[in-house]
């Protein structure tokens, strides 16, 4: 579990049901993102049993985010992708709408950021966002992402590529 000022960043399981399938199935979530959405509760859990399994073989780092004070996820953040060298991972996040514009995901993507850098030492960090999605391309630059020009998200024509390189001295207050 990762800890923030507002937020607690957890690992989940089979109780988060109900919330995976609101969220991933949200309608303005899923207009900037090509997956299958579940239908379902079924759906829902065979999607956390995935993410409990690939989870344990390390394969990616998959949070759920809740306020402190609450049960409930109401995002998620989630490093995979992983480079053969473990260098290089892919970030992933996702937040239900009623939590944009409130600072929410720009404070767990700092911890998970930190995590990445401090506790995986990795190299660089990729994301990719839907070249419409405003607020995605907003909080990855304001986090010091950079756009890669030409650089192509295979499968994906629509997404832009952004990269964050560990320059080594990368700490969670050097981004206010």
């Amino acid at each position: 579990m990762i800890e923030t000022e507002r937020l607690l960043l957890k690992k989940i399981n089979e109780s988060y049901v109900n919330d995976i399938l609101k969220i991933r199935s949200n309608e303005i979530i899923n207009q900037y993102v090509q997956r299958v959405s579940p239908k379902n509760n079924y759906d829902a859990l065979q999607f956390i049993l995935t993410i409990k399994e690939r989870t344990q073989n390390n394969q990616t780092f998959y949070w759920g985010i809740s306020l402190k004070d609450q049960f409930n996820l109401i995002g998620t953040i989630c490093l995979w992708n992983f480079s053969e060298d473990r260098t290089v991972a892919e970030m992933g996040y996702e937040l239900l709408p009623g939590f944009h514009n409130k600072g929410i995901m720009s404070e767990a993507l700092k911890a998970v950021i930190n995590f990445a850098f401090n506790s995986l030492f990795l190299k660089e960090i990729v994301a990719m966002t839907h070249h419409c999605n405003d607020n995605s391309k907003k909080l990855l630059l304001k986090h010091n992402f950079v756009l890669e020009e030409g650089r192509i998200d295979e499968g994906f024509p629509d997404n832009l590529v952004f990269s964050l390189k560990n320059d080594g001295v990368y700490n969670s207050k050097s981004l206010q």
